[in-house]
């Protein structure tokens, strides 16, 4: 997909405000026919510009009270080495985000627990065992401040 005009901008914005509003409303909102609404929604679908949609769960209402940050850093970072660590990194449930990083560390999580015994069995079972990982540095988050789960448009 080439650049994004003003009327992909107004999808993409009524969107991450509402995922959930009917073609119509989406439509309306933006001043297109449904029609060529939903063709150009398809286009940014199809294209990657929409990732997908999802419910946002409030972790503490599911009993997931603890944030972790946690660092990592690897034995290296050949191709191999990182390839393996992010195939399993993936498998484990608690992990909510995971970055590649420059700097002091190779890796960055955000992983989600019940409490201190949840994150210690997390830690001894999922973490511990990932491959190639040489140091483990974990902070608890005391409050989440904001999260901003789109970006400006």
């Amino acid at each position: 997909m080439g650049e994004l005009d003003s009327i992909d901008l107004a999808i993409l914005k009524a969107l991450q405000q509402n995922g959930r509003m009917t073609n119509a409303e989406l439509a309306e909102k933006v001043g297109l026919s449904p029609s060529a609404c939903s063709r150009r929604h398809d286009i940014l679908e199809k294209t990657g510009v929409i990732s997908g949609y999802y419910a946002r769960l409030s972790h503490r209402a599911i009993e997931y009270k603890m944030m972790v940050i946690v660092h990592i850093s690897l034995s290296g970072q050949f191709a191999k080495t990182l390839s393996e660590f992010e195939a399993a990194v993936k498998r484990c449930p608690n992990v909510l985000v995971c970055y590649l990083m420059s700097g002091e560390y190779d890796y960055i999580l955000r992983v989600a627990a019940k409490d201190l015994e949840d994150y210690e069995r997390i830690h001894r079972d999922w973490l511990s065992a990932l491959p190639h990982v040489v140091k483990i540095n974990s902070s608890f988050a005391l409050r989440e401040v904001m999260e901003r789960p789109n970006v400006g448009l």
